[in-house]
């Protein structure tokens, strides 16, 4: 199997450093990361340690100011705002700590966005949408807009909306940080049961460890690099 069909992401010596006043502080210093198709990986850390800025470099958010980040075998480096954009929509899915929901649409046509953005016939697209939510419990909430349904009903929806394109990748950013704790073991359960059904993997950046430990790898971010946890 070569490096392209292996790895959904990879991150090689990335940095960031940001300016206070006239002051350069390094955030993210040499951080290298592989990541396998299918693989669940969970990254740890203190708040401020740069997680939510490495993820968004992942996920080609923001510019790369040094290193490179393949994803799928495709290489940020060079790429323009719309390639980025393509990419991100072919390979990656993003679910985060708020929901991001339209809430004009529907749950069934929230999960099926990414689908009409590529421009998909619609009731393909909300079919596949619908078996989607199905596989998270939502089968019975399709017609529901998001002031509709409960905190982690949105999530679940989120997550269907994430993973509808079935992507390489899937870039969690505490993506149960606003629920209890039973509610957060059911959408993470979600979370995880719709990427091996599609055959994503998956990188979270949480405080949870008890969800971390469901996850088949996890690291730590410290001091700017990628540290076994």
């Amino acid at each position: 199997m070569n490096d392209q069909n292996e790895y959904a992401l990879r991150a090689k010596h990335v940095a960031r450093t940001y300016r206070d006043g006239e002051r350069e502080v390094p955030v993210l210093r040499d951080v290298t990361l592989d990541v396998r198709r299918g693989e669940t990986l969970a990254i740890l850390g203190a708040s401020g340690s740069g997680k939510s800025t490495l993820l968004h470099i992942l996920g080609g958010l923001d510019e790369l100011e040094a290193g490179e980040v393949e994803i799928a075998g495709v290489s940020l480096r060079g790429l323009s705002e719309g390639a980025r954009g393509e990419l991100r929509n072919r390979s990656l899915g993003f679910v985060y700590q708020f929901h991001h929901l339209l809430p004009e649409f529907t749950a069934l046509d929230n999960a099926a966005m990414p689908l009409f953005i590529r421009r998909m016939n619609r009731e393909e697209a909300r079919e596949r949408a619908r078996a989607a939510l199905e596989l998270v419990g939502l089968g019975h909430r399709l017609d529901h807009i998001p002031s509709q349904l409960s905190g982690g009903e949105r999530q679940r929806t989120a997550i269907a909306r994430a993973l509808i394109t079935e992507p390489a990748c899937v870039l969690a950013d505490e993506p149960t940080g606003n629920l209890d704790h039973e509610t957060s073991e059911q959408v993470f359960g979600s979370l995880l049961a719709l990427a091996r059904e599609k055959g994503s993997a998956i990188v979270i950046v949480t405080h949870d460890r008890e969800l971390a430990r469901r996850c088949d790898r996890t690291v730590r971010l410290a001091d700017g690099v990628i540290e076994p946890a």
